[in-house]
């Protein structure tokens, strides 16, 4: 029997393994919502704006490691969706975008809210065409899904017409079938030798882990590697995933985004070992190079674009981190014995410091960032997800507070874009519904894709949402006083206070169906926090910490 294009998308996307398509629709997309009505396979998951269903799609792709699907309206909701587009694709997260184009009858009259999509999508995507008609459209989607999924993983665009949807297919249309590329690269053995050669006569290495490391299942791997060379782990400056457990002993924190804080972290290392870690994005110039000049360095990645991008790789090995790291992990075993004590025990005094530092601050008002987070470290349930966009709250020491013990335990916000936490969260308690899922984002992050809490209370999703409230963008401020000019001598900082009126996010949190709850202290926090955890609704918790700059 034939079918139209609207069945054989849905026919094709469940064949992938897709069960959600995240989307807010337009004119263009009707045809494709016509299809829901009799579909009961897929569902469609409805956010307010694009922002949050990009958002969405992101987290569940990162959540499952599965093709993500998101479903954008015309040029608009392309454009609108970007910022979220450019997380995805800094996450590599496997997501297939796509959106709803005017008829192929009427494009060349340039009808309303139509443009080449494929070329706006291509700059932050692997792969961008646009189906022309029926006939292309198995090729393209499964076309699609095999890049998204193939490593090192990322989103793809299809623009799809209208006319496409609502054409009949041939009976005898070829649907494919999925191609799925072995992910299991092993590394060079020659390189792999010359990296355990190098790590071997090193005295002092350091290792820093990365996001490749969790996109690729290697948790137990980078473990056993880094006991066995007994240096120092640091996570990634733009780290979004759990790529080592921040309650191991040898976890030194995370790598500061700044330059001259990075290259003090790298004063008296004599190697540095990437294993899939970012090298090395700043967050602002500072004149300052991040690595000392004649550096050596041993990279391991699967994405060959990063290894040696910006500094040379003495070893440069691209492959899988594990499957790779078992057999560099058995070249060094026992090179790490002699100063893995010193090195624990280094990193447990810094440690030590850091909690005394937030337990010093518990009877602070307006709360303390770093006491909250301590706080909500010791009650934090052992198979929560954490979705993190906190910037100015515990930068660079929130998982020595929050700990992130298992590989998909952590999330945050790598490509910089505010805004993906809640709706991130929305999708991860999709993902897994019977783990605790918390978002702890910020006043200003929150404000960006407020609308996902509606998601959230539609969908009947129990997403723990705390936001740190300092009414203000407080790092924007950080980087101004930094400046040293105006704001520094006077403490003006122009269109970065968000007062006059507040926020005011116990009626946001009823508008949108959410129960909230404003906490003064930490005692009532950890108490809302319990109850939150235990209720079958969303909950948003309010918590005012110190706008000090």
């Amino acid at each position: 029997m034939s079918r139209a294009g609207k069945h054989i998308l849905l026919d094709i996307l469940h064949s992938e393994g897709v069960e959600f398509v995240f989307g807010n629709p337009g004119t263009t997309e009707l045809p494709l919502l016509d299809a829901f009505v009799v579909e009961d396979r897929l569902r469609y998951i409805l956010g307010l704006n694009e922002v949050v269903v990009m958002s969405m799609a992101d987290g569940w792709a990162q959540a499952t490691g599965r093709l993500a699907v998101c479903n954008l309206h015309a040029a608009p909701g392309l454009g609108n969706a970007m910022g979220m587009l450019y997380n995805a694709a800094k996450a590599g997260a496997p997501v297939l975008v796509t959106a709803g184009q005017q008829d192929m009858s009427i494009r060349l009259t340039e009808p309303l809210l139509w443009d080449d999509l494929a070329t706006m999508a291509r700059p932050l995507c692997k792969w961008s065409f646009e189906v022309n008609s029926i006939a292309e459209l198995p090729r393209a989607v499964r076309r699609a899904a095999k890049v998204a999924l193939t490593a090192p993983t990322g989103p793809v665009f299809l623009s799809i017409p209208g006319d496409v949807l609502t054409a009949i297919a041939p009976d005898d249309l070829d649907l494919g079938a999925p191609t799925r590329i072995g992910a299991g690269l092993r590394g060079d053995a020659t390189e792999i030798a010359k990296a355990a050669a190098m790590i071997r006569a090193a005295e002092t290495p350091v290792i820093f882990a990365g996001d490749c490391v969790a996109n690729n299942d290697a948790f137990a791997e980078m473990v056993a590697f880094a006991e066995a060379v007994g240096a120092p782990v640091y996570m990634e400056g733009m780290a979004n995933r759990a790529a080592f457990p921040s309650n191991h002993p040898q976890f030194a924190g995370t790598v500061p985004r700044m330059t001259p804080a990075l290259r003090s972290v790298m004063q008296g290392h004599d190697l540095l070992i990437s294993i899939g870690a970012d090298l090395l994005t700043q967050s602002q110039a500072t004149g300052v190079e991040a690595l000392a000049p004649g550096t050596s360095v041993v990279h391991l990645d699967d994405e060959p674009w990063q290894i040696g991008k910006n500094f040379a790789a003495d070893a440069a090995i691209q492959g899988c981190p594990k499957a790779t790291l078992p057999e560099l992990t058995a070249l060094v075993t026992g090179c790490g014995d002699g100063r893995r004590a010193g090195v624990v025990a280094r990193i447990a005094e810094a440690k030590a410091a850091l909690l005394a530092k937030a337990e010093a601050a518990m009877g602070a008002s307006p709360m303390d960032p770093l006491a909250v987070l301590k706080r909500l470290g010791e009650v934090m349930p052992d198979d929560a997800i954490i979705i993190e966009e906190l910037l100015s709250s515990g930068m660079n020491v929130v998982r020595s507070l929050l700990p992130a013990t298992r590989p998909d335990s952590w999330f945050g916000m790598r490509g910089g874009g505010i805004g993906v936490c809640v709706p991130q969260a929305a999708a991860m308690k999709l993902a897994h519904p019977d783990r605790p899922v918390v978002a702890l984002t910020g006043d200003g992050s929150l404000m960006y894709s407020a609308a996902a809490l509606w998601t959230c209370a539609h969908y009947k999703l129990p997403v723990v949402t705390i936001v740190f409230n300092n009414a203000s963008y407080r790092i924007l401020k950080q980087r101004t006083r930094a400046i040293g000019d105006h704001s520094a001598r006077t403490s003006v900082f122009v269109a970065m206070d968000l007062q006059e009126p507040a926020i005011d996010f116990m009626a946001l949190a009823a508008a949108h169906g959410v129960q909230g709850v404003r906490v003064e202290s930490i005692a009532a926090l950890i108490a809302a926090f319990q109850a939150a955890l235990a209720s079958d609704r969303p909950t948003l918790i309010e918590v005012p910490v110190a706008r000090a700059v």
